[in-house]
């Protein structure tokens, strides 16, 4: 099947983009000696999964089910981190998971004897209260407040035995000097405990496949770590592994008129693009440009009844008419694991674009869908 016979809307996941973003992962893997893991929060696409574990070292989980889908389709080294751990599921959790990362010490105290006694390594997340993002507070884990990782306020020394290895994550979308930054703080802040660990993992936020992105800076941050503790050093990058491998296409249904051309796709921001409205983001649209750039300009929206269901503002070369085909990219990531049914909304297909060009329905979704979510 090609491009042009799939039915929209559908994620269209490019095979030789994603390799080549693989690619780039491998190599700072094999310079470094560091490991890569697939933070499956991104990009859960498993029937690529075994694609992914020729290039990378395993996956990073958020709790039980990513644990288990790391385990189970891929099969490498499983790590899981969640700001609280439930007490009936912690004996599965240990089932699918290699490393066990606690948010506090009094749950590394609850859960840390059943996890040492299961053969897992143990970590503990640190906050070291450097926030290096700007417009993405949502995101950002050093923000006041947080729950997410120990401060050395916090920090209870006494335990520190009961630790393999500390685990940071405090970047969003950044490039190597928002690391470099970070690490000089855990080092500050942590620095006499990293003497005492096996590992340090680097958690995410990492863009190192994106342009212009400094992989020498990143490379030279661990080899720091190696070199002055003699620690593994981790890292768990999301987005890194598939940004820009993927695009979704959709279909303009109708356009109308209200002050400005508006025109009605099949596509959902909020259903099939959350980030739209969550981040705020604009996705990159293919042969379009910002309002008034173009002579046409059109406010791209989705048809659900949320009045706010509107993808942005794009100018075009033509007008655009009923049964105009669009296509998104940069829409592997923060899609498929965060789509919904809201208002009934159908669910994209999921494609596979090999090498060749010929398309692959992985995946096709339908009301039962819908269904099986509600009661």
């Amino acid at each position: 099947m090609r491009e042009n016979e799939l039915r929209t809307p559908c994620y269209l996941i490019d095979e030789a983009l994603l390799e080549n973003n693989l690619s780039i992962l491998h190599g700072v893997q094999s310079r470094t000696g560091c490991k890569i893991l697939l933070a499956q929060k991104a990009f859960s696409m498993f029937s690529l999964y075994p694609l992914i574990g020729r290039y990378l070292a395993g996956t990073a989980a958020s709790g039980l089910y990513e644990a288990r889908l790391g385990k189970e389709k891929m099969g490498k080294e499983s790590h899981v981190f969640a700001p609280a751990y439930r007490e009936d599921e912690f004996d599965e959790i240990l089932k699918y998971s290699d490393h066990i990362v606690f948010n506090s010490f009094s749950q590394l105290l609850k859960f840390g004897k059943a996890a040492r006694n299961a053969g897992k390594s143990i970590g503990l997340r640190i906050n070291p209260e450097c926030s290096t993002q700007e417009g993405h507070e949502i995101y950002d884990p050093c923000s006041p407040g947080s729950r997410l990782g120990v401060t050395i306020s916090n920090w209870q020394p006494e335990y520190a035995d009961m630790l393999d290895g500390l685990h940071f994550h405090t970047l969003c979308e950044q490039d190597s000097d928002a690391l470099e930054k970070t690490l000089d703080a855990v080092e500050e802040r942590f620095g006499p405990w990293l003497f005492k660990m096996k590992w340090l993992n680097f958690g995410g936020g990492h863009h190192i496949t994106r342009k212009g992105y400094d992989i020498a800076r990143l490379e030279r941050c661990i080899e720091r770590v190696q070199q002055r503790y003699g620690l593994e050093v981790y890292l768990e990058p999301g987005e890194a592994v598939a940004l820009n491998a993927g695009f979704l296409l959709t279909t303009v249904l109708d356009t109308v008129k209200n002050g400005i051309d508006i025109a009605v796709l099949d596509t959902s921001a909020a259903c099939h693009i959350p980030d739209v409205l969550e981040m705020p983001y604009r996705p990159p649209l293919l042969d379009s440009g910002l309002p008034g750039e173009k002579p046409y300009t059109y406010r791209l929206a989705g048809p659900t009844c949320l009045a706010g269901d509107v993808i942005g503002d794009f100018s075009f070369d033509t007008p655009l008419a009923p049964g105009k085909r669009l296509c998104f990219g940069d829409m592997a990531i923060y899609t498929m694991v965060k789509n919904n049914t809201f208002n009934g909304m159908a669910l994209p297909s999921i494609v596979i674009r090999s090498k060749s060009g010929d398309c692959r329905v992985v995946k096709n979704f339908g009301y039962k869908d819908f269904e099986m979510r509600l009661s």
